[in-house]
């Protein structure tokens, strides 16, 4: 499928998770790849997917294609997953624990795809080097999670790491997105204002913050922020891929301070069921689209 033109071409790893909850065990599949194309496709805009996988696991990837989602597919020795581990009582918390991993990606096997965004979404570090971080820049916009950078495999556990490559990494990016602990790791600094600004000085133009209570976002030297209003968690798993896609995609479309208020309402409902946000654009609602976005 030569000369794709589409609004993203998304990188990583499609993942085989097993989702515990109170000690009950549920297979999923996961990955930024997963919970991100198909909100972006619910969306309205064209998404391409690349990643790798054990040829046992490719029909998993119809679940994309049934979407409209084009799949670059890779074999691989094994897929990626993780063991994600909850108690009911405080979905905020979990173990994370690796299952598998897919290997790494390599810039000669990228398809021929020309996108808007290039949306790198590593699980875990390793799944994307440096040079590939490179390359994909030189080919388009990069929006980054730093997640597959700083979340390393340590035997049986996952462990974040300081990325010792940031600041070059850092300088290729246009839109890097980051959960509180992780902004706190790379910058140690506490506050989601003063760790977005001090991510900002590496180079990215736009960083988005994910925590419980909501998405912020510094762009253009202004900070927007905007809750999430989920009325339970059950859908927990996959909130800051479904946020940060979100971001991204409607950045395409308007500004950063609207881009924040669909973030934060696509993903408040992802939260709310299991698995990737299958809703309509009928579905935000205006008091859930035009919720108050604190700027400063």
């Amino acid at each position: 499928m030569a000369g794709l033109v589409c609004d993203i071409l998304m990188v990583g790893h499609f993942a085989k998770d097993l989702l515990v909850v109170d000690g009950v065990a549920e297979e999923a599949p996961g990955g930024a790849v997963y919970y991100g194309s198909i909100a972006l496709r619910r969306l309205g805009l064209s998404v391409a997917v690349m990643t790798r996988l054990h040829p046992a696991d490719f029909p998993r990837l119809d679940a994309l294609r049934e979407e409209g989602v084009v799949v670059y597919a890779e074999p691989a020795l094994e897929t990626t997953g993780i063991e994600n581990i909850y108690r009911s009582s405080d979905m905020e918390r979990r173990i994370c624990k690796p299952l598998g991993f897919a290997g790494p990606f390599q810039l000669p096997h990228v398809p021929d795809v020309r996108a808007r965004v290039n949306l790198l979404v590593p699980i875990i570090a390793g799944e994307i080097d440096l040079a590939f971080l490179r390359g994909m820049a030189e080919r388009g916009p990069v929006g980054m999670d730093v997640q597959g950078f700083v979340r390393v495999r340590d035997g049986a556990q996952l462990v974040f790491r300081q990325w010792p490559a940031m600041r070059d990494g850092l300088s290729h990016v246009t839109y890097l997105k980051a959960d509180q602990a992780e902004a706190e790791l790379l910058t140690g600094e506490r506050t989601l204002e003063c760790a977005a600004k001090a991510l900002a000085d590496f180079g990215p133009r736009e960083i988005v913050l994910t925590q419980s209570a909501g998405v912020t976002v510094y762009a253009d030297g202004k900070v927007y922020q905007a809750p999430f209003t989920s009325r339970n968690l059950t859908g927990r798993t996959g909130r800051g891929d479904t946020c940060f896609a979100t971001y991204v995609g409607q950045r395409l479309r308007t500004d950063p301070e609207t881009a924040c208020r669909w973030a934060a309402a696509v993903t408040s409902l992802k939260q709310e069921r299991p698995g990737p946000w299958r809703g309509s654009l009928a579905d935000i609602d205006a008091g859930r689209t035009t919720h108050p976005v604190r700027n400063g």
